[in-house]
């Protein structure tokens, strides 16, 4: 059985209100979602399944985990098609090597999206920024899309792109201060919504952001079922997840580490060219 599958299960088995049965067409063929999943779905309520187009943006170096915890949670969006967009169909490797391979181009992707989605990273990122290709993909893409979003880094280059430019907004806690330098005004929090800007902050915060979207497109009974099929009730072992928690030498070290990465920042934001 697919994780899908038995996620639909398990949304029905936790479905309170009685609704018209749900169906899914295949191969030109209405048949019951029972038939489907092998579950019985006549629970559902219709309006738990959306038709969403979701394009999450791909590109080298760019950090795994901001993509793998919102696209876990888009992919629990029933009827939303969930796509992974690149320059071109060849593999991407990420940060930390993880390679995952794109669903279309940026040429192939639907020119309106219910969901533009930018993960974040370092090195890839401000390469991503300096592209003319990606950031005005991000761009053309951001300026139909009904919901502009990000996590981490990924805030840069939706403002490289020109799409923060007014609105409030988050980022990895390093480079957070950057984003006064693409017209945002910066946030210290998990979820930072403006009207159809959603940002989510440094990496694991993804989980939250795509959480939190989830209630926003279905309902808080539809996104508390995703989170228990997620088994999302996290206890870290250690308490060094922000900068105020974290003991001041791990936070001092961690700070110096990054210090060439922001001036670097900086200068491709600054080199950015403006949308007119």
């Amino acid at each position: 059985m697919q994780r899908r599958d038995f996620q639909a299960g398990l949304i029905a088995a936790l479905a309170a209100a009685l609704s018209s049965p749900a169906t899914a067409q295949t191969g030109g063929k209405a048949t019951s979602a029972h038939e489907e999943t092998g579950h019985d779905m006549s629970q559902m309520p219709a309006s738990w399944t959306g038709k969403e187009q979701i394009g999450m943006l791909v590109y080298p170096e760019f950090t795994a985990l901001d993509l793998m915890g919102p696209q876990y949670m888009f992919a629990s969006l029933m009827g939303a098609q969930v796509r992974l967009v690149a320059r071109s169909r060849d593999p991407v490797r990420s940060d930390t090597g993880v390679v995952v391979v794109p669903d279309m181009t940026f040429d192939e992707c639907p020119k309106v999206l219910d969901i533009l989605f930018v993960p974040g990273g370092s090195v890839g990122t401000l390469n991503a920024i300096r592209d003319d290709a990606t950031r005005n993909f991000v761009a053309e893409r951001g300026a139909q899309a009904k919901l502009v979003t990000s996590v981490c880094t990924g805030s840069l280059l939706l403002g490289a792109a020109g799409l923060l430019e007014g609105y409030r907004a988050t980022s990895h806690w390093v480079t957070r201060e950057l984003l006064p330098l693409v017209g945002a005004t910066p946030v210290d929090a998990r979820v930072v919504r403006d009207r159809n800007r959603i940002t989510g902050a440094g990496v694991t915060a993804g989980l939250d952001f795509g959480l939190a979207i989830v209630e926003q497109l279905r309902d808080r009974e539809y996104a508390q079922a995703v989170q228990l099929l997620a088994e999302y009730a996290p206890k870290p072992p250690l308490n060094s997840g922000t900068p105020r928690s974290a003991p001041p030498k791990v936070r001092r070290m961690m700070t110096d580490m990054f210090a060439g990465f922001m001036q670097k920042a900086r200068v491709a934001l600054e080199a950015r060219p403006q949308r007119k």
